[in-house]
């Protein structure tokens, strides 16, 4: 029984990292993905194929990769009895941070495809900075586990 429940942990912990993986991948790729946006021409062909690909990455690589982070990982949580510890809770707040993030960027690419062009080139490339922070902290907190 006990090597049955540390190989369900180990696909569960393996499944989370390739996961959020993908999904930090997405995250540094849609602002980038503005910024070319927003240099582009309104109304222009090319604007239509950067609307087309933020689409495409929401669609196919962020939101499927941010519900399978977030299963996993309360999954792993729960078959470890961490949801008691405060490294998890400090790391359950960064997630969420990255969650809402997600979701305002999400939202952007949708005013961004209506033509609103409301953050500069240097606004969108500062953003860009928010999940490689997040992950530095994520990472830090479950390796060292500091409380």
């Amino acid at each position: 029984m006990e090597w049955m429940l540390s190989m369900t942990y180990a696909w569960l912990k393996a499944g989370h990292i390739i996961f959020v993986i993908f999904w930090m991948a997405g995250l540094f790729m849609l602002p980038r993905y503005f910024v070319y946006h927003q240099e582009s021409m309104p109304g222009s062909p090319e604007e239509a194929r950067w609307v087309d690909r933020e689409a495409k990455l929401l669609k196919i690589i962020l939101w499927p990769s941010l519900v399978v982070v977030w299963v996993l990982g309360l999954l792993l949580a729960h078959t470890i009895g961490a949801f008691s510890q405060g490294w998890l809770h400090a790391k359950l707040f960064f997630v969420l941070v990255l969650t809402a993030y997600h979701i305002w960027m999400a939202g952007y690419a949708g005013k961004l495809a209506r033509g609103e062009r409301r953050l500069t080139g240097k606004q969108l490339r500062l953003l860009n900075e928010v999940p490689g922070l997040a992950a530095a902290v994520i990472v830090i907190l479950v390796v060292l586990k500091p409380f």
